[in-house]
């Protein structure tokens, strides 16, 4: 049996969990997930951050936006590290943290794969992605890392 991480001993917790994390990318129950990538939304920035919520239908969105050919695939993951609200949505978007959405510089670990989500419409992917090509054109349009 896989060890839990103690969330009790991560300083400065905003949310219990539990969390969740969206990709293409196809990978194993005790896999890390770790910054150091291309961001899915402005390629020309490598993210210092790994990215999750306690959503998973926030998640499954993530799946379907994610870089990629792979299926969609929305694993549970538990933070390794000290976590943070994503500030990209909290605040500087959303009033809050009504997406709970966080991030952090430790890795993720995976502890199970989830595949029952609320899966969007392709009518609202392809609005999702139209509105994801014009941040990209836009230069002023900033991600926070």
């Amino acid at each position: 049996m896989k060890s839990k991480t103690n969330l009790s001993d991560i300083p400065e917790i905003p949310d219990e969990g539990p969390f969740y994390h969206g990709t293409k990318a196809d990978l194993q129950i005790g896999d890390l997930l770790t910054a150091g990538f291309q961001s899915n939304y402005k390629p020309e920035i490598t993210m210092n951050h790994i990215y999750f919520t306690a959503l998973v239908n926030g998640a499954g969105l993530a799946a379907a936006l994610a870089k990629g050919e792979g299926r969609e695939r929305v694993y549970i993951v538990e933070p390794t590290g000290s976590f943070e609200n994503d500030p990209n949505v909290t605040d500087k978007k959303f009033p809050g943290n009504p997406t709970c959405s966080y991030r952090s510089r430790a890795p993720l670990k995976i502890v199970g794969e989830v595949s029952d989500w609320v899966r969007q419409k392709p009518e609202e992917l392809e609005l999702w992605r139209q509105k994801l090509a014009i941040l990209k054109a836009d230069p002023k349009a900033e991600i926070i890392n």
